[in-house]
């Protein structure tokens, strides 16, 4: 029988349409680059958090890894406890009442949500209005259900909040959208949708009878004394709104992998559907964990979200004078690299031969992409932080 060589077939085969726009993220690369440097590397490339859990979720994670329930397929939808708890945990939020049973729908973290909506909710060519930046995994979700991502920028304004563009967004909405999908804070640039923008978004909403599938993955990693707005309480917006939910940001939970989908009541059976589909039970040795976690969160998560603010402001001193966004709140900030003849792939390029490990932004955004580096500082304590500044500039310098 002839020898077959794997690597030609793979040069031969046709590649779906649906895979031509999918952008790589860039920070497994650069992970692994970090992974293998000889010396010591200062890690802001990847989404993770040097912070623990609260102990009382890894204790019953323990248990739960010898529990005979929770090592089942069932229930398809999630444990009840949890999505009781998730359910309940959005109604305080938004000031909607939402059921456990008749408006929750467990999901394998939240992208893995996101997906299982834009599934459930987007035909093949419907527009789906995104900022700029937003996370390419969420860009890439919105082309694999077969939607067009319309992006609308955040307006940047170096030693400053980002700002929604609300002309933008208005300029945006047009016959083929379908659905809003917005994230605040917004991941990377932890830009935030204030209370205007939030009516904003509702008016059109209700005007062009649009759907807001809203990512709430950080919306309580806020600084500066802010608090979450949920926009399903506006006039309108309980019918219009599903809120995804994950333990992985919040709670610091990124290895459970759990998330939850807390939708109108008549979005359940689709969206049933579509996560039955997809992944057929979410991880249950997770549930009751995160349950725990999220039911414990009014009281674990003030002194972390302290303890960001502490590096998002560490990070403003060390760069002080140079182009970048402060963020409202989440993990990362963006250096616009572009201000000095930069990409920023060719800064990341730099800073790695400082000992800095940072990922560029190609992919994440039209008018905020490429042309920026993103600083994750949710892996690193403030003592470690300190003297990147200068570390920067020999980078901007060379």
């Amino acid at each position: 029988m002839p020898h077959t060589d794997p690597s030609s077939a793979t040069a031969t085969r046709r590649r779906p349409a649906r895979l031509q726009s999918i952008a790589g993220i860039g920070v497994d690369r650069m992970g692994s680059r970090a992974d293998g440097a000889d010396c010591d590397v200062l890690r802001l490339e990847n989404l993770d958090v040097d912070i623990p859990p609260d102990p009382e979720v890894v204790a019953r994670t323990r248990r739960a890894a010898e529990t005979d329930s929770d090592n089942s397929y069932l229930p398809f939808v999630g444990q009840e406890r949890l999505r009781e708890v998730a359910a309940d945990h959005v109604s305080k939020i938004a000031g909607v009442p939402y059921d456990g049973q008749r408006n929750c729908v467990i999901c394998a973290g939240g992208l893995s949500g996101i997906l299982n909506v834009l599934l459930a909710t987007t035909e093949v060519g419907d527009e789906v209005i995104v900022t700029d930046p937003t996370y390419a995994g969420l860009i890439n979700r919105v082309r694999l259900a077969g939607g067009e991502p319309r992006f609308v920028p955040f307006v940047f304004k170096p030693g400053a909040a980002w700002k929604l563009d609300r002309e933008a967004l208005r300029r945006a909405v047009g016959p083929k959208t379908r659905s809003l999908l917005l994230m605040s804070p917004s991941m990377p640039s932890g830009g935030l949708l204030d209370e205007d923008d939030w009516r904003l978004v509702a008016e059109l909403c209700v005007a062009r009878d649009l759907l807001l599938i809203l990512d709430s993955a950080m919306e309580r990693l806020l600084f500066d004394g802010r608090k979450p707005l949920h926009p399903a309480g506006l006039p309108g917006m309980a019918e219009r709104t599903v809120t995804v939910g994950s333990a992985s940001k919040e709670l610091r939970m990124i290895g459970w992998r759990i998330g939850w989908i807390v939708a109108p009541e008549a979005y359940l059976p689709d969206l049933t559907a579509v996560s039955l589909a997809n992944v057929v039970v979410p991880v249950g040795i997770a549930q009751e964990a995160a349950a725990i976690a999220l039911e414990r969160s009014a009281e674990t998560l003030p002194p972390y979200v302290a303890e960001l603010q502490a590096r998002r402001d560490l990070l403003i001193e060390e760069l002080k004078g140079l182009p970048f966004g402060v963020p409202a709140g989440g993990w990362s900030l963006l250096l616009r690299a572009s201000d000095f003849g930069l990409d920023g792939a060719e800064l990341s390029e730099r800073l790695f031969e400082q000992g800095v490990c940072a990922t560029p932004m190609t992919g994440w955004g039209i008018e905020h992409g490429a042309q920026y580096l993103r600083f994750v500082y949710a892996n690193e304590p403030v003592p470690r932080l300190r003297g990147l500044g200068e570390k920067v500039r020999r980078a901007l310098r060379c």
